[in-house]
C-alpha cells in the first residue's frame, strides 16, 4: 500500500475476539470504520465494529461478499483456512500478507523459516508416526515436547514426553495430525518482542517484554524486562530480521527464550497483535493496536517509545470479580459472557514511573 487509506474507509477484520475488539477501537479512533467477520454471534468485537458478518470461514461466497465491503483487510488469529485468504485476496489487499500466516500456521514450516535466517531454535524433528517418534527421541532425548504442527495455542496440542510417557499416549496424540518433537529447553527467561513494519519498509519495535506462563497460558508480561541492553537489542534484531525477510506489513509478535548462558532462542511468531503487547495500551503514546492500524492503512508508524514501567496480568476464567474494584491500575475487560477455566476475560495494566 503506497497511499494512505482515506478517512471513513472500512478495515475488514477476520476473527471477532478480543484482539479484533481492540483493533476496532484503534481504527475508530483513527477515523476508520471496521467490518468484523466471525462465526460466533457473541463475538466481543461485534460490540465495537461498525459492521458485522456472522459466517463460517469455509463459506467462500459469504467471505467474498464481506471482502467487497472492505478497503483493506487484516486478521486477529492464525487459524484461517489458506483457501479463504486466496479467495479474498482477489478482491481486497490483505495485511499481513498471507505468506506470513502460511508459515506461522505450521510449526515445522515456522522452524524451517527461522533456520533459513540463521536464527537459533530448539532441536526438533517432524513426527508423523510412532516409528518417527521412536527414531527421533534418541536424538531429541527426554524430556521433550510433542506438539501438533497446526492449530495449537495457549498450551493446547502439546504432550510433555517423560520417562513415564507410554506408547499409547504418543499414538493418541498423533491422531490429531502431524507433530513436531522439540527438545526441552532449560531457559532463564521467556521474552517477547512486539514489532511493526509498514509497506515502505519502516520498522519500529516496542521494548522486549518478560513473560510468565502458567499451564501454557500467558499470565503476565513485564517491561522493562530484566535483561541487559545488549540482549534487548539482540532480541529486537532477531524480530527485525523476521519482518524484513517477510516484507511484513502490520504488527508481529515474536516469542523468545533466554538461556542460562545468554543465548536468545526463537520459539515462535504470531503474525498479528499479541497478548504480550497489551502493556503498550498504558505504557506508550501509540499502542500495538493503533500501530497495526497505522501500518496496514499507510500511516507513519509511532515511535514505540515507552514512558512507564508496566506489568500486564491476564484476567482468566471466573477471576473477573477480583478485578472489578481495582482503583490503582488500568483494567480492560473483553465483554465475554461466559467465563471458562483458562479463558482470557480481560487484562490489567499496573503502571509505575519509568525506571530504565
Amino acid at each position: 500500500m503506497n497511499n494512505m487509506l482515506k478517512a471513513g474507509s472500512t478495515i475488514g477484520i477476520l476473527g471477532g475476539g478480543q484482539l479484533a475488539r481492540m483493533l476496532a477501537g484503534a481504527a475508530l479512533k483513527m477515523g476508520y470504520h471496521t467490518h468484523v467477520y466471525d462465526p460466533n454471534p457473541k463475538s466481543p468485537a461485534f460490540e465495537i465494529s461498525s459492521l458485522k458478518t456472522i459466517g463460517s470461514f469455509e463459506d467462500h461466497g459469504l467471505l467474498k461478499k464481506f471482502a467487497k465491503t472492505c478497503d483493506v483487510l487484516t486478521y486477529e488469529f492464525e487459524n484461517i483456512p489458506h483457501k479463504a485468504l486466496e479467495e479474498i485476496e482477489q478482491i481486497v489487499q490483505i495485511f499481513p500478507r498471507k505468506t506470513s500466516l502460511y508459515i506461522s500456521q505450521d510449526r515445522i514450516k515456522e522452524k524451517q523459516f527461522f533456520k533459513s535466517l540463521n536464527l537459533e531454535t530448539v532441536e526438533y524433528a517432524t513426527i508423523c508416526s510412532f516409528e518417527d517418534f521412536s527414531k527421533s527421541i534418541k536424538q531429541i532425548k527426554i524430556p521433550s515436547i510433542l506438539k501438533t504442527c497446526r492449530e495449537g495455542y495457549d498450551g493446547k496440542g502439546q504432550l510433555l514426553i517423560t520417562n513415564k510417557t507410554k506408547k499409547k499416549d504418543v499414538e493418541e496424540h498423533l491422531l490429531q495430525g502431524p507433530c513436531i518433537l522439540e527438545s526441552f529447553l532449560k531457559f532463564e527467561k521467556e521474552l517477547s518482542v512486539i514489532i511493526a513494519r509498514n509497506d515502505n519498509g519502516d520498522v519500529v519495535s516496542f521494548d522486549p517484554g518478560e513473560n510468565v506462563h502458567k499451564s501454557g497460558i500467558l499470565y503476565s508480561t513485564t517491561v522493562p524486562s530484566q535483561i541487559s541492553k545488549t540482549l534487548q537489542i539482540d532480541s529486537i534484531i532477531i524480530a527485525g530480521k523476521i519482518v524484513n525477510s517477510l516484507k511484513y506489513v502490520g504488527v508481529l509478535g515474536v516469542e523468545l527464550f533466554l538461556t542460562h548462558d545468554d543465548r536468545v532462542v526463537v520459539n515462535e511468531m504470531a503474525p498479528r497483535v499479541h497478548n504480550s503487547g497489551h502493556w503498550t495500551q498504558n505504557g506508550c503514546a501509540i499502542d500495538q493496536f493503533e500501530q497495526h492500524i497505522r501500518a496496514i492503512s499507510g500511516h507513519a508508524l509511532g515511535d514505540g517509545e515507552r514512558y512507564s514501567d508496566v506489568t500486564m496480568i491476564n484476567i482468566l476464567g471466573d477471576t473477573t470479580k477480583n478485578f472489578r474494584n481495582i482503583t490503582n491500575a488500568a483494567v480492560h475487560f473483553y465483554g465475554k459472557d461466559e467465563a471458562r477455566p483458562g479463558r482470557k476475560m480481560g487484562h490489567v495494566n499496573y503502571v509505575s514511573p519509568k525506571t530504565s
